[in-house]
């Protein structure tokens, strides 16, 4: 097998030179890389940007004498999928495709595989027809089909529970209606509760969601996924599954199953798809039942690192410089779920070195960070982020992070600490960056503190992607256009809809920053106190790029759409300065 191996990346090598692609001192350095540190040659060739994946497969199609295929547009039936083990298809890096009399097309990444192509027709019956794709393709659509969750095995596990009522009815004692604990636990370890309850887990990963919410109906039990920010409805289960599911949930997380009516929060952590995950649970009791709300921390997903969060240049570099200093505040504001502690994280990442002491307050801790201490606030026990950064303070840090500024006191320590030589990063709740320096007033903060202590205040946003495997050019009415600021002419584009993104035409998020540095012009207006406007029209003199110029910045680029520059921005930056 390797022989036959060698053999198909000498065939390779050959066609892309054939075809002029490269040139035979490039794949002598190719080769002299793989030597040296491994991988494989088409994933150097790819790295090292001499060809691209679309090169590769009509080199390959070319020695194959067979097609290609995009699994990616491509929906595959539960019936063809049951056709191959999925031993069979993870051995063989295969996915069963579509299934036409006895002939069954299989997407392989090397259709010459004698012993694969035997196999396969061993195990389905059929005459195989081999078509080639893409190795990450089909790892995505095994992923997909043989390790995530469809819609129709939750219909078929709920049609079997229908048929064993018994097993999963709730049971009360005659005193007063409580749960007796021992048959609450028994219910939870059902195998059918568990099995839906991971289900619903392993969806909200597959589907890339930052949250799920497992709601209580009049007759149902809704379950719904924020995906990139946006709601998107899943299975709707019977009313009889929703007790059971809420009770195995809190068993997960070690909360107090028989305690319904006060709410309760949690956290645990789990294994799917080869990568942990963590879960901060959040329930609530409703008058039809506990709602549940899961926020979902992939770590494979989580972008820790300024440079990979989509900012412009401009207020990247501005973040970037004012991390640097020695002592004073920097502020991120923004709406819930605009990816405030992200950026932070990220700023701390930049710039952990050895030599300095970096402590954080969070509420909860989201994401571990090496090297760096932090602190879980616990209001119910008394540790406060105010409470908690007064004992920080102590502990010699160089760099502080607080993780929400929800109070006059804690915003006082945390001005106090950034004066006496303390770097600290923190967030508010406010939509715009000049909108802060007014929050802060309104809490109680005196102006010369606010000028004196802060560097930057930062406002941030997440838009949506356009999907890239659909991506097209789209007609927009001119007066649109002409609303936002595109010229005449400008091409923008959609995503069509499509497998990869769930029909919804974007897929994954990026970030909008407005960063307001606090220049002498700046710090004077504060000082005077005046108007949020005024503050925000001296900034954009001076070079502030605001939420809405970085979002048509990446209308132009073609990474989002208009829909959602108008769906995420402020209609009021659109008014030009005077």
């Amino acid at each position: 097998m390797a022989e036959n191996r060698v053999s198909l990346h000498d065939r390779l090598i050959r066609m892309l030179i054939e075809m002029k692609l490269v040139t035979e001192d490039a794949v002598a350095k190719v080769l002299e890389e793989q030597k040296e540190k491994g991988g494989k040659l088409t994933d150097l060739l790819v790295s090292m940007g001499l060809v691209s994946k679309k090169d590769i497969s009509v080199a390959l199609c070319r020695e194959y004498g067979c097609p290609a295929i995009d699994l990616g547009r491509f929906k595959i039936i539960p019936e063809v999928i049951g056709l191959i083990p999925k031993k069979i298809a993870k051995q063989y890096s295969i996915v069963p495709v579509s299934k036409i009399g006895s002939i069954l097309t299989v997407a392989m990444t090397d259709p010459l595989d004698i012993l694969a192509i035997d196999d396969l027709k061993a195990a389905s019956g059929c005459e195989i027809c081999p078509v080639l794709a893409q190795e990450k393709d089909i790892a995505n659509a095994i992923a997909e089909h043989y390790d995530g969750v469809t819609h129709d095995s939750i219909e078929a596990m709920v049609d079997d529970i229908g048929k064993h009522d018994a097993d999963i009815n709730v049971i009360e004692d005659a005193k007063g209606g409580e749960f007796n604990n021992a048959e609450l636990l028994r219910l939870t370890q059902d195998a059918p509760v568990v099995k839906i309850t991971n289900l619903i887990l392993s969806d909200s990963v597959r589907l890339r969601s930052s949250d799920c919410l497992i709601e209580p109906l009049e007759d149902q039990v809704r379950v719904r996924y924020r995906v990139d920010g946006m709601l998107v409805e899943g299975k709707k289960l019977p009313f009889k599954m929703q007790f059971p599911i809420v009770s195995r949930l809190k068993v997960m997380a070690d909360l107090n199953i028989a305690e319904r009516r006060l709410p309760q929060d949690g956290r645990f952590k789990l294994k799917i798809q080869n990568h942990e995950v963590d879960f901060r649970i959040s329930i609530l009791p409703t008058s039809k039942g506990e709602k549940v709300a899961l926020r979902v921390l992939d770590k494979s997903q989580a972008m820790l690192s300024l440079d990979t969060l989509g900012f412009e240049q401009k207020p990247l570099a501005d973040l970037k410089a004012m991390s640097e200093h020695p002592h004073g505040m920097i502020l991120v504001c923004g709406p819930t779920g605009c990816g405030k502690t992200t950026t932070l994280y990220s700023v701390l990442k930049y710039i952990d070195t050895p030599d300095v002491n970096i402590v954080t307050v969070e509420d909860p801790v989201e994401y571990q960070l090496p090297g760096i201490n932090q602190v879980t606030a616990r209001p119910d026990i008394g540790l406060s982020f105010a409470s908690a950064l007064r004992s920080i303070l102590r502990q010699d840090p160089d760099i502080i992070m607080v993780g929400e500024i929800r109070d006059f006191e804690t915003v006082d320590i945390a001005i106090k600490a950034a004066l006496t030589g303390h770097l600290v990063l923190s967030t508010l709740h406010t939509t715009t960056a000049s909108g802060s320096m007014v929050r802060l007033m309104n809490m109680g903060v005196e102006p010369f503190l606010i000028a004196s202590s802060i560097l930057m205040v930062a406002a941030q946003r997440l838009v949506r992607r356009v999907c890239p495997n659909c991506k097209e050019p789209h007609q927009v009415d001119p007066a649109v256009i002409e609303r936002i600021g595109l010229k005449k002419g400008a091409v923008v584009y959609r995503g069509k809809g499509c497998k990869a993104c769930q029909n919804t035409g974007y897929r994954g998020r990026v970030g909008l920053i407005e960063t307001l540095v606090l220049t002498p012009a700046v710090r004077d207006l504060i000082l005077d106190r005046r108007d949020e406007h005024i503050i925000t029209e001296t900034a954009r003199k001076e070079g502030m790029e605001t939420l809405r110029m970085s979002a048509i910045k990446k209308v132009i680029e073609g990474t989002t759409s208009i829909e959602e520059v108008l769906r995420v921005t402020d209609g009021e930056q659109d008014v030009p300065v005077r």
